[in-house]
C-alpha cells in the first residue's frame, strides 16, 4: 500500500492464506467422531472474469486435479451465475484439501484471486443432510453450511459444528458472514 492509499484511506484485503486448507483433515476427524461422514467432494467457487485466460487458467487447475488420476472434477454454474469446481475424492482428505489448495492457488497465481469466493468441504449430517465446511478466501476463516430444504438452514447444527471445529480451523467469529450457498452443486 501506497502513501496515496493511506492518505485516501484506501486499503488492500490482505491475502489468504490457503495453507490453511491444509488443517480441515483434523476437522474431518472431529467431526467423523461427532458422527458426521466425510463425503469426499468440495468445490471451489468462483466470479467469472472475461477473456480466454480464465477459461485457460479453470482448465489448467482442472488438468492439475486430475494427474493422478483418482479424482473427477466437475465445472457448473449456480443460479446466482457463479462458477463452481467441484472435485471428489472418496475417503480422502488430505487429498482433497490439496486439490482445493491447487486450484485455488493456480487461479490466484493466474491473477484472479479477487474473483475467488470460497471453498467447501462437505459431509453428510447424522441427520442425513448435507453439511458444508467453508473457506472464505478473502478472510482466511471458516464457517459452517447446513441447507436444508428450499433456502432454510440448520443454524443450531451449525453452531454446533462451529464448536466442533473450532480448535482445528480458524472460524470466521463475525456470524453475519456465514452466508448461505444457495445452489452450490454438491451441497444440494
Amino acid at each position: 500500500m501506497g502513501l496515496f492509499d493511506a492518505i485516501l484511506g484506501r486499503s488492500k484485503p490482505p491475502e489468504a492464506d490457503l495453507d490453511i486448507l491444509f488443517q480441515v483433515p483434523q476437522a474431518v476427524l472431529s467431526l467423523e467422531a461427532q458422527g458426521f461422514t466425510f463425503t469426499g467432494t468440495g468445490g471451489v467457487c468462483f466470479r467469472d472474469v472475461e477473456g480466454n485466460a480464465d477459461n485457460l487458467s479453470v482448465d489448467e487447475a482442472e488438468q492439475l486435479v486430475r494427474l493422478d488420476g483418482t479424482a473427477t472434477v466437475e465445472r457448473s454454474d449456480d443460479s446466482f451465475g457463479f462458477h463452481w469446481l467441484t472435485v471428489t475424492r472418496p475417503g480422502d482428505a488430505p487429498g482433497l484439501c490439496t486439490d482445493l489448495h491447487a486450484v485455488n492457488s493456480g487461479l490466484a497465481q493466474a491473477g484472479f484471486s479477487s474473483s475467488l469466493l470460497c471453498s467447501t468441504v462437505v459431509f453428510t449430517a447424522p441427520d442425513g443432510g448435507p453439511l458444508g465446511l467453508v473457506y472464505l478466501f478473502k478472510r482466511g476463516t471458516f464457517y459452517p453450511f447446513a441447507p436444508r430444504g428450499e433456502q432454510r438452514r440448520d443454524n443450531a447444527l451449525e453452531l454446533q459444528v462451529r464448536g466442533a471445529v473450532a480448535n482445528d480451523v480458524p472460524v470466521e467469529s463475525d456470524l453475519s458472514r456465514w452466508l448461505a450457498l444457495w445452489g452450490a452443486p454438491h451441497l444440494a
